[in-house]
């Protein structure tokens, strides 16, 4: 089962596991925010923050989307077509 589908460069969740995923990533970076933001002087401050704990985040959730956006490799396998069987796959005659 599908977590993501591609939409364009990012991805969409299409699954309940998929918005547990984003709705996870994007809780954790609110709380950061405001974490960081409380304490910081300037703009500056809250970006330089922000990017050690958001980037891997932003990372972390691009790779489960990828990683879960494609079919599994069982059913994208090529069929032989045909009656299949020893005989057919090494030409033999019948």
């Amino acid at each position: 089962m599908r977590w993501f589908r591609p939409l364009g460069p990012v991805f969409a969740p299409v699954s309940v596991m998929g918005w547990v995923v984003t709705l996870a990533a994007v809780a954790f970076c609110v709380n950061t925010f405001l974490a960081i933001d409380h304490r910081s002087h300037s703009v500056s401050d809250t970006l330089y923050g922000l990017y050690p704990f958001w980037a891997p985040t932003f990372l972390a959730w691009a790779w489960i989307a990828e990683r879960t956006a494609r079919a599994p490799a069982f059913a994208t396998a090529p069929t032989t077509g045909g009656g299949g069987g020893p005989r057919a796959e090494a030409g033999g005659a019948g």
